[in-house]
């Protein structure tokens, strides 16, 4: 499924508790996003793997691929924890353009 076509289906039941909830809706869309891109990037159904496999030498193989992709899922899932757990990092530009006001 689509980006659009996943935010068109959960956003309406995750919006109302996030409000409720207290989390600011930047910071849940960009941690929204970024595991968006982990889907795009995990196998079985990883899309950006196989436009992967196209732009590929002809010698490559799906296992060749989806062990390259190793390193750089485990530095999305480290950037993740550590916008959970420091959530300043995602706030700090939109806090600065809005006091800039």
């Amino acid at each position: 499924m689509d980006p659009t076509g996943m935010m068109v289906i959960t956003l309406p039941i995750f919006v109302p508790l996030i409000r409720e909830l207290g989390f600011s809706a930047v910071w849940f869309g960009v941690l929204f996003v970024i595991n968006m891109e982990m889907g795009y990037l995990t196998p079985p159904f990883g899309y950006n793997l196989f436009y992967m496999k196209l732009l590929a030498p002809k010698t490559a193989t799906m296992q060749d691929i989806y062990m390259s992709v190793i390193p750089f899922i485990l530095l999305e899932w480290l950037v993740l924890i550590l916008m959970i757990a420091f959530p300043n990092i995602i706030m700090w530009l939109p806090e600065m353009m809005i006091a800039a006001r």
